[in-house]
């Protein structure tokens, strides 16, 4: 294998990862139906599921155990989230190449969340070159 090919082998993981991660902090952080659940109502909910475990038959307290779980997971997911704007920073950079190379149209980058604003700022057109 030569230099280059390993090179271009290099190249092709580090953008999807670029893009993956972004595509993934898009996805984590779109908007949800409903009332949004803030900190404070997560936090009473995980002193509710504290006092109901002692007392919970086994198939509630495995779920409240889940529960709990995805709570706390939550919480921590909230406390420090990604910075999107370099993630986005980042996207821009490697999206043109790799959606070249992968023949992802605008319309797919669309439909997986990208906004038309990034998609402009990567170079990426409505209609191929």
């Amino acid at each position: 294998m030569s230099d280059a090919h390993k090179d271009a082998l290099a190249l092709g993981r580090n953008e999807s990862r670029i893009i993956r991660r972004y595509l993934e902090a898009l996805e984590a952080h779109k908007p949800k139906r409903g009332r949004k659940r803030t900190i404070e109502s997560v936090k009473t909910r995980l002193a509710s599921i504290e006092q109901k475990l002692p007392d919970a038959d086994p198939l509630t307290r495995l779920q409240l155990v889940q529960e709990r779980i995805d709570l706390a997971q939550e919480l921590t997911t909230r406390a420090a989230p990604p910075n999107l704007a370099e993630l986005e920073d980042e996207f821009v950079k490697a999206a043109k190449s790799y959606g070249h190379r992968k023949r992802i149209s605008y319309a797919a980058w669309q439909e997986a969340g990208v906004q038309p604003s990034v998609l402009k700022r990567a170079g990426i057109r409505r209609t191929p070159d």
